[in-house]
């Protein structure tokens, strides 16, 4: 089977999952978008309001910050693919809990199967969490290497929707940091591209 027809399934039952309860509230699912040969995969937490209405990740003002700072080192949305942890919005935008993340968790897992992405950059502590088990500083861990399972890295980064809440570019602000941290991503990009 083709990577298309691998990812058609996995939206297939993502659509019909009832295994919590994000599902009774959402409009849409939020599979993921981009290349499905992509060298990076980004993740968020989960959707938020724009996304359940249009069934994309990160198209609202945090996603359209992301696709801001992917393009300041020419990178397309096109080039990457991104997701979520979970495929359902949590009411009011907040963080999914632990037995959510557990429930979807599988669908992500697969999703990574099939990308078979190099770099994985989890955006924010939630998804820096789940990649790890543990609860984690994206403070401390953002812009570190950090091997994980079957020869790929994690990459943090701050949660875009972090740095709308901290708009100072002053050096050593976040970000400046993610400035720093996204010209690294370009530098994996290259170096994995057509691999």
């Amino acid at each position: 089977m083709t990577r298309e027809q691998l990812i058609e399934i996995i939206s297939e039952r993502v659509a019909k999952c009832t295994a919590c309860t994000l599902h009774t509230g959402r409009t849409n699912v939020v599979v993921g978008e981009g290349s499905l040969y992509a060298p990076i995969m980004f993740v968020g937490e989960g959707p938020g309001e724009e996304e359940d209405k249009t069934g994309r990740p990160f198209v609202g003002k945090a996603g359209q910050l992301l696709t801001k700072i992917l393009e300041s080192v020419s990178i397309s949305r096109e080039d990457v693919y991104i997701c979520n942890i979970v495929k359902c919005r949590p009411p009011n935008n907040r963080a999914p809990k632990p037995d959510e993340q557990k429930a979807c968790g599988h669908f992500l897992l697969a999703q990574i199967m099939i990308v078979d992405p190099r770099i994985i950059v989890p955006l924010g502590s939630t998804a820096l969490s789940f990649f790890l088990n543990q609860n984690l500083s994206i403070t401390e861990c953002r812009g570190k290497e950090i091997d994980w399972k079957g020869g790929k890295k994690l990459f943090p980064m701050f949660h875009p929707s972090f740095l709308l809440r901290n708009p100072s570019k002053e050096k050593g602000s976040p970000k400046d940091l993610t400035w720093q941290d996204i010209k690294k991503v370009r530098a994996y990009f290259d170096q994995y591209k057509g691999r």
